[in-house]
């Protein structure tokens, strides 16, 4: 089954020409503050962010109660080849994306994405890119649990 990756975060190794900022895959609390900072650039008219948070419920009678994110190893290469279609596919000055693995409760941040371009449309249609994509093509699998005890994988 999957395996939980290492925390990973590239922030510290970028080239300052790079408008990839922040990756990273956590199993701490994520700050939508730090996401946010991250894509600070003094060329960009607009900036969108997204965060993703533990809901209540999955459209099945029973409540949510809490779940667990696990990761394939391979998720930081493809959370940057992700990241770096979008940079390529916008005009992208700075872009950051973190998602937690590990037990979530209830309102706990899962993801948190933010770019930043020239003006507005075009950083709401790279964030709903990324996160998009972020959703679709990193090996990332949540766990619910229910309040009835039932259990379930979602993307796995």
């Amino acid at each position: 089954m999957a395996v939980m990756a290492p925390t990973y975060d590239e922030s510290v190794t970028r080239d300052d020409r790079d408008p990839i900022r922040l990756l990273a895959v956590r199993d701490t609390p994520l700050s939508v503050d730090e996401v946010f900072g991250a894509v600070g650039d003094d060329a960009a008219g607009g900036t969108a962010l997204f965060v993703g948070t533990v809901r209540d419920h999955d459209g099945g009678p029973a409540a949510v109660t809490g779940l667990s994110y696990s990761a394939h190893p391979t998720a930081e290469a493809e959370l940057r080849r992700v990241a770096e279609k979008v940079a390529a596919d916008f005009p992208v000055r700075a872009l950051a994306a973190v998602h937690r693995v590990g037990d979530l409760a209830v309102g706990d941040l899962a993801v948190v994405v933010a770019v930043s371009c020239p003006h507005r449309a075009e950083a709401f249609a790279a964030c709903r890119r990324l996160i998009d994509d972020l959703k679709h093509e990193v090996p990332i699998w949540k766990h619910q649990t229910f309040e009835d005890g039932q259990e379930e994988w979602v993307g796995a």
